[in-house]
């Protein structure tokens, strides 16, 4: 079951957390202004919220 809260696409600014890539499952850490990266594993660009 996926327990995603919600998914965030490269160039938002989700806000602080850790986003894991809905591809490869890398996760990205981000500070409460960053933009959301493409995935530096695969450059996938949508993530899951945790």
């Amino acid at each position: 079951m996926n327990n995603c809260k919600r998914i965030v696409k490269t160039g938002e600014k989700p806000g602080q957390g850790t986003y894991s890539c809905t591809s490869c499952h890398t996760k990205v850490s981000l500070g409460a202004g960053d933009k959301m990266p493409p995935c530096p594993s695969c450059s996938n660009d949508s993530f899951c919220a945790e």
